[in-house]
């Protein structure tokens, strides 16, 4: 299986609309439930500046995406770049979070000269965070009670990964 990572494009929106859909997916994230495809068409269309955004494809379908937020106006923090990151439901455990952090990651050292990346992962995200760890990403900290999900509030980690 051939896994392409690729810029997104604003006709991706079904696609994302599906991934972030799923019970699984969404709940690695912020999003909120019963997210309408005229919102995601509304995202790509007009994406803000320092957004790098980028999607995995197997034969074409795109099954993961992941957003990288670069701050160009922030003098201070323009060496700063931070992720999130989504696998569609049926995609996860098949490397499409390791072919995304690997493009990711490669722009981010080869080409916009980002020194520290920044993500929260919640704390019930093992298959995450080990993913996270394997790219040399350290926990920081805990965000105690940081979302409210499925009734609950949990916690997450801060984890960052610093280029020498």
């Amino acid at each position: 299986m051939e896994i392409t990572v690729r810029r997104t494009e604003p006709d991706d929106y079904k696609a994302l609309h599906r991934i972030f859909s799923g019970p699984r997916a969404l709940a690695g994230t912020l999003q909120m439930p019963f997210p309408s495809a005229e919102t995601w068409r509304e995202r790509l269309s007009e994406p803000p500046e320092g957004l790098y955004s980028l999607v995995a494809c197997v034969e074409a379908e795109v099954v993961g995406s992941l957003d990288l937020h670069t701050s160009p106006t922030r003098w201070r923090m323009r060496h700063v770049g931070s992720i999130g990151m989504a696998v569609r439901d049926d995609w996860q455990g098949k490397g499409i979070g390791t072919a995304l952090m690997e493009a990711a990651l490669d722009l981010a050292d080869n080409w916009l000269n980002l020194t520290r990346i920044e993500l929260r992962v919640y704390l019930d995200n093992a298959a995450g965070i080990a993913l996270y760890e394997k790219f040399g990403f350290e926990v920081e900290g805990t965000h105690r009670r940081l979302a409210f999900r499925n009734g609950e509030y949990v916690d997450a980690y801060s984890m960052a990964r610093l280029k020498p």
